[in-house]
């Protein structure tokens, strides 16, 4: 029990625009992950939950290329500053993600799927919850999280305008996280990887119509870039609840208040520390504030291309959250414990890749979000800094 409580507490997860879903369909697929050769187990898993995760960043990666090619350098640093206040709230969703995950995957590892359905369906109640006291809280201080960063005004109007449209949907955003959850310790790669991929299809197109406008819609610039996220995510979340549903993987009754205790507990660890680094990047942006806009606009770049690397190791930590889970049901904690290690191991390679890749080419990463020949030269200068950090982010 010591070994279940320590490894589900500190789960390889980092949180940022989400977690990829990874999860088994049946019972023959619950036993290869406690008796298939690991190595082999662990690609098998892993790759649907690092593609699922990289779906998820993109989302925030579509918006900053259209408003930073489209509205500029304002638009595009009042979109970076908001994402790190969206971080802070993301990680408290996340709290909820992650503790779900682990108490679910070992109830499958045991066998008792009706009662990890009655967890998943406690804990989307609970983040549905988290979703509306963010948003009510987050409204009224909306001016305030910006000036805490020293922004310039018209940035700050535009930031303000950003996270207010998107803490509208959070409530939405909360909720899908929960159903991310309940897809990944109890069931489906293949469907959860299709919503995403059918989202990001939708921003692609919304996100040019909205910012840009066209024909009879208006231009709605930063706004345009948060009712596309938030519309899709809606509408994923919508039709994930219908199919865990139907599955049977998600059922909603009385709460249980001693296992909501236990997810909390599980998840806030991950929560407490995606709120640390959102606040160190709002320290950062005072800092940043100084050098001018264009400074504040290449942070944000700077942040969006680390983001990739860090949706990778999402990925691979909610296959290890996946596998370490039912393992640790199963009564193989050596098993667990080892499959961690080799997780790291998969995921560095990507961190060393990431790492020399930053180093020679920077320009071309800060090119694909900015026109702004200013821009583009202090997120290189960024990139070329950050770059040896990418070694251990996974």
């Amino acid at each position: 029990m010591h070994d279940a409580k320590l490894l589900g507490s500190s789960l390889p997860l980092e949180p940022h625009e989400g977690l990829a879903t990874v999860a088994v369909t049946s019972e023959w697929e619950s036993a290869q992950l406690v008796s298939d050769p690991l190595p082999r187990t662990i690609a098998r898993v892993a790759l649907p939950a690092v593609a699922s995760s990289l779906l998820m960043t993109l989302f925030f990666s579509v918006d900053t290329f259209w408003i930073g090619t489209r509205v500029g350098s304002t638009g595009l640093a009042a979109a970076s500053t908001a994402v790190f206040w969206i971080w802070l709230i993301v990680s408290i969703a996340e709290m909820v993600n992650v503790g779900l995950t682990a108490v679910a995957s070992r109830r499958y590892g045991e066998g008792r799927s009706s009662e990890a359905a009655r967890i998943a369906g406690d804990a989307l109640v609970l983040s549905l919850v988290l979703g509306v006291l963010c948003a009510a809280i987050g409204m009224p201080l909306l001016p305030h999280l910006f000036s805490i960063m020293h922004t310039p005004p018209e940035v700050g109007v535009l930031g303000v305008r950003y996270l207010g449209t998107y803490l509208l949907g959070a409530p939405l955003i909360f909720g899908f996280f929960a159903i991310d959850a309940a897809f990944r310790a109890a069931g489906d790669t293949r469907t959860p990887f299709l919503l995403l991929s059918a989202s990001v299809g939708v921003t692609l197109v919304l996100d040019p119509i909205l910012i840009v406008g066209w024909g009879p819609i208006p231009a709605l610039g930063v706004a345009g870039a948060a009712i596309s996220t938030i519309g899709t995510r809606a509408v994923a979340f919508a039709l994930g609840l219908t199919i865990v549903g139907r599955r049977g993987v998600l059922k909603v009754g009385r709460p249980d208040w001693r296992t909501l205790r236990q997810v909390v507990r599980i998840g806030l660890p991950t929560a407490v520390t995606g709120i640390v680094f959102s606040l160190i990047y709002v320290m950062v942006t005072r800092t940043a504030t100084q050098f001018g806009t264009p400074a504040l606009a290449a942070l944000g770049i700077g942040h969006r291309v680390e983001s990739w690397l860090f949706m990778i190791a999402v990925g691979f930590g909610a296959a290890t959250a996946a596998i370490v889970g039912q393992n640790l049901g199963a009564g193989r904690p050596d098993r667990a414990a080892r499959a961690g290690w080799l997780s790291v191991g998969f995921g560095s390679l990507f961190g060393i890749v990431a790492c020399v890749v930053e180093l020679i080419i920077p320009q071309r990463f800060a090119a694909i979000f900015s026109h702004d020949p200013a821009v583009i030269s202090e997120a290189a200068r960024y990139l070329r800094i950050a770059a040896f950090s990418q070694l251990g982010i996974c």
